[in-house]
C-alpha cells in the first residue's frame, strides 16, 4: 500500500514505548526506544498500570537520559473543577523534574501548563480526537508543541495534514486498537461510571455481542466479538510512515508485561534502523547504528515444519496478538479490521487439529513448535473456558506434529477435529526478552563521534559528541612524544577509543588529526576514553532547565463565577427525525436540535420549522420581526447537529449542512470551530468541557453561546463546575440514551455487507433498523452518521430529573433532552414530562416514576447521580 508522499528527505523518526513500571522502563531503554511514556499515581489514562510517583521522577529521568531516552509524562486525563489545585502542583513537579513533555486531554490543563511555563513542552493527546489540520492548529493555539493523531487516520490522510502544517506529529504503530475513538468513548462511564476519560476504560469492546436488524438476531457463525478489532501492526508500512514525515511512532501498552515492551520495541527499533538506512541520501555515507537489544533467530527446534514466516512477525504475534493489522494505515476495510472471532490474546496460529488420541494431539502444522511451548485450543467458543497447556514433546511426521501432553493436563472430550491450535507462550523467547533487560549493565548503545588532536610536545585533545548534542573535550594528561614504535594510527586510535562495553555508548565514527609519527601510551588513551563516558554521563544526566514562573497561578486564569439575574429555565430538545422533529414542534419547544444521517433533509427540517413553528399566526414567517416577538408569539430556533469527526477532505458536509441557513449550529470538533466561526455556535459534550479553564477557553476564544458539560461529571462535579463559572455559559444534557461507542468502524457494512466502505457496501444502514445486543441482554441501538461513522447508544435512557431542581437554584437556564429511536408518542409524553418538572409541577422522583413506566426499555438514574455525597431534591 502506498500512499501520496511529500517531497522531503525522510528524517529518522522516534520511536516511542510505553513504561507501567521500572521493569519497563528499562526493557524499552534496553531494546533501542528514544522515549519512553509513563504515567503517574493520578491524571493518566491507565490507571490499572502500576504507574510512578511524584518521587520517582527525579530518578527516573536521571536513568533515561543518562542512557539518551527521553521520558514523557501522560497528564491525560480529563481534570475535574475540584482537581485544578492538585493538578498545578503535579505540573510544578514534573517539570522541575526535567521531563521532556507531558501529554495533555485537557484543554484547560494545556492553557495552565503554558501559563506556569512558556517553554515546557506539550503533546497532545490522541484523546484530543484531533483528525485534521484544524485541530492541529486548535492545538498549536493552547501551546502544544506536538500532536498525537487519532488512530483512525490513514496514511492519505496523514499527508494531507502533514502538507498543510508544521508542527511535529506522532501516530501510534502497534498496539491494541480502541474501536471508538479515543476521547469520544462513554461506553464505560454509560454502564458502569468508569470513565474512559479518567484511565478507567472497562474494555466493553472486547465483549460478545449479538446482532439484531429489524428485530431478529443475524445468523453471524461464530462472529460473535462485532466491536473487537484486531492489534494495529505498522510494520509493514514502516516506510511510508517515515515518508511521511512523522516526527515519533508510538507503541501502545501501559498495561502491558516488560517482555511485551522489550519485544515489540526490539522489532520496530531494528525495523526502523533497517528503513532508515535504504532511505538515507548517500549510500556510502554510514547510518549511526545502534547497538544492542535481542538477538533471537528462530532455532532449528522454533521453525519445525512450520510454513516461513519473518521472525519480526512472530516476535510481535507471541508479544500479545488479537490478530495484527495494518488498522486504518491503508484507509477503511471493514472487513478485515474486525474479524469478530475473539477478543482476547491469541499468539501465533499454529494450525488444525486432524486427529486426537490417548495423551496426543494432531495438528496440520503451520507454525514453529517446541517442548515447552503453551497453547490454547479454540472450538469457536472463546467466552467459554478453554482447553490448553504445555507440550511435553513434539513430533512431525510430514505436514503433522503430533504434540503430548503431560497426563490430566488437558481434557480431550473437550477437543474436537477442526479446533484451532494457537501458541500463547514461548518460553525461550520471554528468557532471551528477560535477558535484553536484566542486570545493571548497559545491553543497548548509543553512537558516539570522537575526534582526536594534537602535535608533538602537546596535550591529546579528545572531542567527543553524542547523537544529543552533547560535546565533551578532555586532555591528557601527558604530552605527545615522537613514535619508535606503535604510532596512534586511525586503526590503533579506533581500536582503544572503541573499547565501550559496559558503558551506554558505542563508537560511530572517530577522525584523526593526528600527524603521523606520533604516540601516547596505551593506559593514557584507556583513562581519555573513561573520562569521556563519564563526562557525557554527567551531562546527559543533568535534568532540563525548563522556565517555571513561580508566582503564576491557577487563579489567574479562572472565570469569574456571577450568577446570571434569574430566568425561566428553558427546555432544549435534539431529535434525530423530522416525525420527532414535528412532535417537538407540536409540544412547544422553542428551542430545537436536529441530527440526521443524511444532511440533505436538513433544509426540510428549517422549512418545516420556519413553516410551522408559529403558534397563533400560521401564515406569518419567522423572521424575528419585532412585531411578532412584542406578541409574544412563538419563535422556535432550529439548529443544527454537525458529525464528531471531521476528516480531510470531509467540509463538504459541513458546507451542505450551512447551506440550511439554521440559526445556529452544535458544534463538536475543531473543523467546525473554525468553518462555523462567523455563525451562531454552541459546544457539544464532544469538546469535554470539564472545568472552569476549560470551559472559558472555548466561550470566549471561539465566541461559543453556550458549552455542554461533559458527560463524565457526576452531580458533585457538576455543581463544582457550576460554582467555578458564570451558569448561564451551559447547557446540561438531563436526558438520553448515552452515545457510547463512536466509531469509524462501520457494523453496517462488516456485517450487513460484502463490502469493505461506504463506495461498496450499498447502504444497509438505510435499509434496515439495527441494534447490538449484550450479554445481559440489553439491546443497544446502532446509527450511522453522515460520515458513515458509527455510534452505538445505550439501550436505556438515562435521566437526571432529580437534580433539576438543585440545578436551577445554582443558576443553570439550559436543559437539554435527547431521542435517538423514539416514536412521535414517546417524544410528547417525554417532553411534556421535563416541561411539567421545569415548571415546578412534578418533582424529579416523580418524573422519574412515570417515565420508567412509560418507558419499555426503563429509564436509570446514569452517571450524573453516582455520587453519594449529594442527595437529591424532591
Amino acid at each position: 500500500m502506498k500512499a501520496e508522499l511529500t517531497p522531503t528527505t525522510p528524517q529518522l523518526p522516534e520511536l516511542l514505548a510505553p513504561a507501567g513500571n521500572w521493569e519497563c522502563a528499562k526493557a524499552a531503554v534496553e531494546n533501542g526506544a528514544d522515549a519512553i511514556y509513563f504515567g503517574l499515581e493520578r491524571f493518566n489514562a491507565r490507571m490499572r498500570a502500576e504507574n510512578f510517583t511524584e518521587a520517582d521522577l527525579p530518578e527516573l529521568m536521571q536513568f533515561l537520559h543518562r542512557r539518551g531516552v527521553k521520558g514523557y509524562v501522560t497528564l491525560n486525563t480529563l481534570i475535574f473543577p475540584q482537581e485544578l489545585g492538585e493538578a498545578q502542583q503535579y505540573i510544578r513537579s514534573i517539570i522541575t523534574a526535567g521531563v521532556d513533555a507531558v501529554i495533555v486531554q485537557d484543554v484547560g490543563i494545556c492553557r495552565l501548563i503554558r501559563h506556569l511555563s512558556p517553554d515546557f513542552p506539550i503533546h497532545a493527546s490522541t484523546q484530543m480526537t484531533i483528525t485534521s489540520a484544524a485541530g492541529v492548529e486548535f492545538a498549536e493555539s493552547l501551546g502544544c508543541n506536538l500532536v498525537v493523531l487519532a488512530r483512525e487516520c490513514s496514511l492519505k490522510e496523514i499527508n494531507k495534514i502533514r502538507q498543510q502544517i508544521s508542527l511535529p506529529l506522532e501516530v501510534f504503530v502497534h498496539g491494541a486498537l480502541c474501536v471508538a475513538y479515543s476521547g469520544q468513548c462513554l461506553t464505560s462511564e454509560a454502564l458502569g461510571g468508569r470513565s474512559a476519560n479518567r484511565g478507567e476504560c472497562a474494555q466493553a469492546c472486547r465483549m460478545p455481542y449479538e446482532l439484531i436488524a429489524d428485530g431478529q438476531v443475524v445468523d453471524l457463525g461464530d462472529r460473535k466479538y462485532l466491536l473487537s478489532p484486531q492489534d494495529l501492526a505498522g510494520l509493514e508500512v514502516l516506510p511510508d510512515l517515515v515518508k511521511s514525515g512523522v516526527t515519533c511512532l508510538k507503541i501502545e501498552g501501559r498495561l502491558k508485561t516488560p517482555e511485551y515492551v522489550a519485544n515489540v520495541t526490539h522489532v520496530y527499533r531494528t525495523a526502523l534502523d533497517r528503513v532508515m538506512e535504504l532511505e538515507r541520501p548517500n549510500p556510502l555515507t554510514p547510518f549511526p547504528t545502534k547497538q544492542g537489544g535481542i538477538n533471537a533467530p528462530l532455532s532449528a527446534s522454533q521453525r519445525g515444519r512450520g510454513r516461513g514466516q519473518s521472525q519480526e512477525r512472530y516476535n510481535l504475534e507471541m508479544a500479545f496478538s488479537r490478530g495484527i493489522y495494518t488498522g486504518w494505515f491503508g484507509g477503511i476495510n471493514n472487513q478485515e479490521l474486525v474479524h469478530a472471532r475473539f477478543g482476547k490474546k491469541r499468539g501465533v496460529y499454529l494450525g488444525e487439529i486432524t486427529r486426537i488420541r490417548n495423551e496426543q494431539v494432531i495438528i496440520k502444522i503451520e507454525a514453529p513448535v517446541k517442548p515447552g511451548d503453551g497453547v490454547v485450543f479454540d472450538c469457536g467458543h472463546p467466552e467459554t473456558k478453554e482447553e490448553g497447556g504445555r507440550i511435553y514433546a513434539v513430533e512431525y511426521k510430514g505436514k503433522d506434529a503430533i504434540l503430548t501432553f503431560g497426563r490430566r493436563d488437558l481434557n480431550l472430550h473437550r477437543l474436537h477435529v477442526g479446533d484451532k491450535v494457537w501458541k500463547t507462550s514461548d518460553p525461550e523467547l520471554d528468557k532471551q526478552l528477560r535477558q535484553s533487560f536484566a542486570g545493571e549493565i548497559p545491553q543497548f548503545q548509543r553512537p558516539i563521534s570522537v575526534e582526536v588532536y594534537g602535535e608533538v610536545g602537546d596535550k591529546l585533545i579528545a572531542i567527543a559528541h553524542d547523537e544529543l548534542g552533547h560535546v565533551v573535550q578532555v586532555e591528557s594528561t601527558i604530552s605527545l612524544v615522537e613514535a619508535h614504535t606503535k604510532p596512534l594510527t586511525k586503526e590503533r586510535l579506533h581500536e582503544q577509543f572503541a573499547r565501550l562495553g559496559n558503558t551506554p555508548f558505542c563508537l560511530a565514527s572517530l577522525t584523526n588529526n593526528l600527524k603521523n609519527g606520533i604516540m601516547l601510551p596505551v593506559s593514557e588513551l584507556n583513562r581519555m576514553r573513561r573520562e569521556i563516558v563519564t563526562q557525557l554521563e554527567v551531562r546527559r544526566s543533568l535534568p532540563k532547565a525548563w522556565q517555571l514562573h513561580s508566582h503564576a497561578s491557577l487563579q489567574d486564569l479562572l472565570p469569574s463565577p456571577t450568577l446570571s439575574h434569574s430566568h425561566t429555565p428553558s427546555l432544549i430538545v435534539l431529535v434525530r427525525s423530522l416525525k420527532q422533529l414535528q412532535a417537538a414542534l407540536d409540544a412547544g419547544i422553542e428551542i430545537l436540535y436536529c441530527e440526521f444521517e443524511d444532511p440533505r433533509k436538513y433544509r426540510e427540517a428549517v422549512e418545516m420549522v420556519r413553516q410551522g413553528g408559529l403558534l397563533g399566526d400560521k401564515e406569518t414567517r419567522r423572521g424575528g420581526d419585532k412585531e411578532t416577538q412584542e406578541h409574544g408569539k412563538y419563535l422556535p430556533q432550529i439548529w443544527l447537529a454537525l458529525p464528531r469527526i471531521t476528516k480531510p477532505g470531509e467540509n463538504w458536509i459541513l458546507e451542505q449542512v450551512r447551506a440550511c441557513k439554521a440559526d445556529g449550529y452544535l458544534v463538536r470538533n475543531y473543523d467546525h470551530l473554525q468553518f462555523f466561526a462567523q455563525e451562531r455556535c454552541i459546544g457539544d459534550f464532544s469538546f469535554n468541557v470539564a472545568n472552569a479553564l476549560t470551559a472559558d477557553y472555548f466561550k470566549h476564544r471561539f465566541g461559543l453561546e453556550r458549552v455542554t458539560a461533559s458527560y463524565d461529571l457526576n452531580i458533585t462535579q457538576l455543581q463544582d463546575l457550576l460554582n467555578s463559572c458564570p451558569p448561564q455559559w451551559f447547557e446540561v444534557t438531563i436526558h438520553q440514551h448515552m452515545p457510547m461507542f463512536h466509531m469509524e468502524h462501520c457494523v453496517f457494512c462488516a456485517f450487513l455487507s460484502q463490502g469493505t466502505d461506504y463506495t461498496n457496501c450499498g447502504r444497509p444502514c438505510e435499509k434496515h433498523e439495527v441494534k447490538i445486543k449484550d450479554r445481559v441482554g440489553y439491546e443497544h441501538i446502532l446509527q450511522a452518521d453522515a460520515g458513515c461513522r458509527n455510534t452505538v447508544f445505550n439501550a436505556t435512557a438515562q435521566t437526571g430529573a432529580e437534580y433539576v431542581q438543585r440545578l436551577i437554584e445554582l443558576g443553570l437556564q439550559h436543559f437539554r433532552i435527547e431521542f435517538v429511536n423514539e416514536t412521535s408518542e414517546e417524544v410528547t409524553q417525554t417532553i411534556h414530562s421535563y416541561q411539567q418538572l421545569l415548571q415546578g409541577e412534578i418533582t424529579g422522583s416523580q418524573l422519574w416514576r412515570e417515565l420508567k413506566l412509560q418507558n419499555q426499555l426503563g429509564v436509570t438514574r446514569g452517571p450524573l447521580g453516582s455520587s453519594k455525597s449529594f442527595a437529591p431534591k424532591e
